[in-house]
């Protein structure tokens, strides 16, 4: 695979988009990370899969695409069609019931995902590093805050506000993260993508990218950022 503005703006990118662009984010998340063949990855929260797909063309890799809102049949429709139903096996399985062995996988990577789930204490130690190799590496890419809203929501934002949303920021997430010893953080900060896999998904004719419209005007890029950490398992 081309990692290249044509495939950042494809047809595929656009109609299966549930969020920010995540071929933007999980390109910048893996630059300068040498990924080998064969190895196993575990794509948590991979939504219509386009990170899969991502990982099995460009690494050669077996990756595990899990998720809770899209059914396993409908992703491996669309991985069939792209020639991966060898390297891509789709999972329909929620995060805190993942069907996997323990000390399965050498990677752990979850875009636009991970803060629906991750924010509660005990996660990470309960129902994720069990399933990593000793030195597994974690990727994480997600919306986030440039500063926490501390005094509260800002006025502007307050119309399209969610309690779930659980945006954060950098520091937010390695303070968090950081709470499992068994964890090394590698590195956590601000994804330079985050405007062009915004303005990606606003362009696009999903019904929530057309809600998110107004949010995002609203932010007028003053408080949103997306967040990237890099994470290694240790004993």
């Amino acid at each position: 695979m081309i990692v290249d503005e044509e495939l950042f703006t494809s047809e595929l990118a656009k109609t299966c988009m549930m969020g920010p662009n995540s071929f933007r984010i999980i390109d910048e998340l893996l630059q300068d990370t040498k990924i080998k063949e064969g190895l196993r990855v575990l794509d948590l929260g991979c939504g219509r899969g386009l990170t899969s797909i991502y990982l099995a063309k460009k690494y050669d890799v077996t990756v595990f695409a899990t998720d809770l809102w899209i059914t396993a049949t409908e992703n491996y429709e669309r991985f069939k069609s792209l020639g991966l139903e060898d390297r891509i096996i789709p999972i329909h399985a929620d995060a805190h019931n993942l069907p996997f062995a323990d000390g399965y996988f050498d990677i752990v990577v979850s875009v636009d995902a991970y803060h629906y789930f991750g924010t509660e204490d005990g996660y990470l130690h309960k129902y994720l590093l069990p399933l990593m190799k000793a030195d597994g590496l974690l990727f994480i890419g997600i919306p986030g805050l440039k500063q926490e809203f501390n005094d509260g929501v800002p006025k502007e934002l307050e119309p399209y506000w969610q309690s779930d949303m659980n945006f954060h920021t950098c520091e937010w997430w390695a303070n968090h993260l950081t709470q499992e010893k068994s964890l090394v953080i590698l590195g956590c900060s601000q994804l330079a993508c985050m405007k062009k896999a915004w303005n990606d998904w606003l362009a696009c004719e999903n019904e929530y990218a057309v809600e998110d419209r107004a949010m995002m005007k609203a932010e007028g890029g003053k408080y949103f950022n997306i967040v990237g950490v890099k994470a290694k398992k240790c004993l």
